[in-house]
Order: structure tokens, then sequence, then C-alpha cells
């Protein structure tokens, strides 16, 4: 980024107000180890040469990180820095001074991290960073999956919807889409995220969902098994799955009181679900395909970590605002 401000910048930066963007982008710049991820990509990205400079990694990454929070497409991206000064001061440009990205551009680069599979290992970075500051607990586990909606339609080039989603029913409806399975701690970090079809049993993710040092297991109706149980316990582990009933066998009041206290616990789960779904737009899909949607969940579940945990990682002297 320029050091020389344009005058409009400048009048910017005087303003009398933080407002709540430029909060939340400077405490999010403030918590994610920016070494540590730029160092995952760096010997995939384009090295400058006699031609075309490539435009900086650092850069580039912050506008995809922009994307995320914000639920933008690649055009779209390109326009928000344009439009607005708090994100061009995150992505460190200056207008009039550096180059803005154009679309294709931020394409590439999203492409670049989908083909060798760079999102997998920034989320196993940022699980690395937790861990060694002692936020990532190995107590137990909580699991979980929400479904995210796919378009039903038929009205495109293919004339047919996306060979990789399915649909499911939830209650009276039904769901066109993909189901993300996530492994979190007892208190709600995610530590294990996969992606199936929206029909995919939840039961059948459990396994790559545990991390293998829990003493605690907390789920919902979906991931009990009797013959689970009885392994789980043998094991000395806790198995805190919420009981399942049946026609024949209606659960009892005090099973039911068991259920609710257990799922006051697992609740902590949906805090996750919540950021990336509520917060930062995710509860539709943008791609076609497992893959490019599983890279996009990585990537928003291990920045929602650390939006979940921003209050204990912010330095004490902590200013709000975007240099």
């Amino acid at each position: 980024m320029s050091q020389q401000r344009t005058f409009a910048s400048m009048a910017w930066a005087q303003k009398g107000k933080v407002t709540r963007r430029e909060r939340f982008l400077a405490e999010m710049d403030a918590v994610i180890p920016w070494a540590r991820l730029l160092a995952v990509i760096a010997p995939h990205y384009p090295k400058a040469g006699q031609g075309r400079q490539p435009i900086g990694l650092e850069r580039m990454l912050r506008i995809y990180f922009l994307q995320q929070w914000f639920n933008l497409s690649d055009p779209a991206a390109e326009d928000a820095l344009y439009d607005s000064e708090s994100m061009r001061r995150f992505a460190q440009v200056e207008l009039g001074d550096d180059l803005i990205p154009d679309e294709s551009t931020i394409l590439r680069f999203r492409h670049l991290l989908e083909r060798h599979a760079l999102t997998a290992v920034l989320f196993a970075e940022i699980q690395t960073l937790l861990t060694e500051k002692r936020l990532l607990l190995k107590q137990g586990t909580l699991v979980d999956a929400t479904i995210i909606a796919a378009p039903p339609s038929t009205k495109n080039t293919e004339k047919a919807r996306d060979p990789e989603m399915r649909q499911t029913r939830k209650g009276k409806d039904w769901h066109f889409g993909m189901k993300v399975h996530v492994g979190t701690d007892l208190q709600g970090v995610v530590h294990h995220v996969k992606a199936t079809d929206a029909a995919a049993a939840d039961i059948t993710q459990l396994p790559d969902l545990l991390h293998g040092e829990e003493a605690d297991l907390y789920g919902d109706q979906a991931y009990w098994k009797e013959d689970h149980r009885v392994q789980w316990q043998l094991a000395g582990g806790r198995y805190r799955v919420n009981r399942r009933g049946t026609p024949s066998r209606p659960l009892t009041a005090y099973e039911k009181r068991i259920n609710r206290r257990r799922s006051q616990r697992r609740a902590r789960v949906e805090h996750a679900f919540h950021v990336v779904k509520r917060l930062w737009g995710f509860g539709k899909v943008r791609y076609r395909g497992l893959a490019k949607n599983l890279a996009r969940a990585q990537t928003m579940f291990g920045l929602a970590n650390l939006y979940l945990l921003r209050r204990r990682m912010l330095p004490r002297d902590f200013v709000p605002c975007l240099v």
C-alpha cells in the first residue's frame, strides 16, 4: 500500500466515528495469523518475472477474506473495493495509487486455493494457532450438521440441477442442497469440517469429525447408536448423545430431561453456524459441486473460530482503526 494518501483518504481517517464494519475489519486484521497463512500459499503463488507482475499475495488473500465475510461474488468484490474505503484499508489498497484487482484476477486466486486444496491447510494452520494459545480444548467434541441450500431450478445451460446436490426431508419440509458436518470442542470452536450432499445420514460422518482424544461426545438424536454407545463407554468415555425414541419404545420423562440438559451443552455448536450462515451469508451455495463449496466452508469456519475468540486474542492496547 502506498504511503502517500489521497485527500479523500485523509478526510476519511479524520472522521469522528468508527463504524461497525471498520471495527470488525480491524479486529479480524489483528487476530488473523497472516504470516502463517501467507507461508502456506506462497509456494503455489506466481513469482515475479519479466512479464506482467502478479499482485501481492497478502492483498489477494485479504480480498478473498472480504469475499467470505460480505458474501461477495468475484465481480461484487471488485466493485466493493472501489465503493468502500474501509474495505480498501483492510485490503491495503490506496485508490489512485495501487492497482485494484479485477474480477478475473480474484477468480484465479480463488481457483488457485481450490486447485491445491489450500483452504484445508489454512484451516489447519488456524487450528494449530488456537491449540498453541490453549483456546482449542481436547476434552470433548460436539457434532452437528447444517443444510446449505442449492438452487433447485433447472433453468440453466445444462437444463439440470447440480448432480452433486441432493434433497432431504427435515420435519415436514424438503430441502435441496448440501450438508456441512462439523466437530467442535465443548466451547464451540470448530476442529473438523466435512461436506456431503444433503441426503447423507449424519451418523455416517461421525468418524471424520473426531480427533480421537475426546472423552465426551455430544450430538443430537441423529448420531445415536446403541453399539457405538457401548463401545464408547467401554473405552472410558462419556457418551452424551441424545437418546432416540421409537414408536414401540417412546422416551420416558427422565430421558427427555436428560436430552434437554445435553442439548443445552450441545447448543454451543450453533454459534459457528450462526456466524457463517446468518452473519456472513453462507446459507446458500454460490458454486456448483461439493469441492468448491467445501473449500469455502473450510475458510469460513476457520475465520469464524477467530471471530468467536477474537476478544481473547486481541492485544490489550488494541485500537479499532485501520491504518
